[in-house]
């Protein structure tokens, strides 16, 4: 785990829409009032894996596709803390993606942002879980093209019991951006559960979808009547606006929820990373299991 209070600088091609993202976060977190030392940001493999690097934070590095359980994990033995989960989409979606929807189910109090950029822009540009189909580039072989239909995690969340806060913003829109991020990082703080933001955020190098995305995203937050705690209604509209070809931006979906921590954490003893683990109490539950494993 690195304590990185004194950020470094980021190292993206320029246009990236993981800045966006980046000063989002920053945004929310002054916004809030959150200080360096309660704030916990885990990063999954990617491009989007140095972000914790560049905030001031208590920052950790994890395994490619296990963002969630380290996250989960950080929340449950200390709930005070403001844990944030930050990875691409094929972390999140591809190798991630078993564990992302136990995480929907499970709520935990944290928030969750995925970078969306249809590619894996750290390795040359392959396929992701999200690139559309007939999508080509200089990955496939000459004439080949993305055979399979894009993976919609939206649908995914609102398909799944317990989900509380589902949300898409546009590294284009950044007021909108930081708006969702700030909202979702409030929701996890109030004890309500995981705050999951989807960014659509371009690679530049590999897959530029500025001009298309600019014209196929659709603001939710300005739709007259829809309405954001029908998690069935609003299942089918998204349905409705995928068959249209429409990519979907705003708080889609807010709901209640039990956060995880509140009901797996004795709220009357300390978090489980304060207890004092030289205690004498700690230490014979220790002998114990020792002596359990070498028998």
């Amino acid at each position: 785990m690195t304590k990185t209070f004194t950020p470094s600088r980021p190292i993206w091609c320029a246009g990236c829409g993981d800045f966006g993202v980046l000063h989002a976060l920053i945004g929310g977190f002054e916004d809030l009032g959150i200080p360096e030392h309660e704030r916990f940001v885990t990063a999954g493999i990617g491009c989007s894996g140095t972000l914790q690097n560049n905030l001031s934070c208590y920052g950790y590095h994890t395994l490619h596709g296990r963002v969630l359980p380290t996250v989960t994990g950080a929340k449950l033995a200390n709930p005070e803390l403001t844990v944030v989960g930050v990875g691409g989409d094929g972390d999140g979606y591809a190798i991630g993606g078993g564990h992302l929807m136990h995480a929907f189910k499970r709520n935990p109090g944290i928030t969750y942002i995925v970078m969306n950029n249809g590619t894996y822009g750290l390795t040359k540009g392959q396929a992701s879980p999200t690139a559309p189909e007939g999508w080509q580039n200089k990955s496939f072989k000459a004439g080949g093209r993305n055979l399979e239909e894009d993976f919609d995690p939206i649908m995914l969340g609102l398909s799944i019991p317990g989900s509380s806060y589902i949300a898409r913003a546009y590294a284009g829109q950044p007021a909108q951006l930081k708006s969702l991020v700030v909202g979702a990082l409030k929701h996890a703080r109030d004890g309500k559960g995981m705050g999951y933001v989807e960014v659509l955020s371009p690679c530049v190098t590999y897959n530029d979808t500025y001009r298309d995305w600019r014209t196929s995203v659709y603001d939710m937050d300005s739709e007259e009547g829809y309405d954001r705690t029908n998690k069935a209604a609003a299942f089918v509209r998204m349905s409705e606006l995928r068959e249209e070809g429409r990519l979907p931006l705003g708080l889609i979906y807010e709901g209640e929820h039990p956060a995880l921590e509140t009901l797996t954490v004795n709220p009357e003893l300390p978090a489980p990373a304060l207890h004092d683990l030289s205690s004498d109490q700690f230490q014979k539950g220790y002998e114990e299991a020792l002596q359990s494993f070498i028998k």
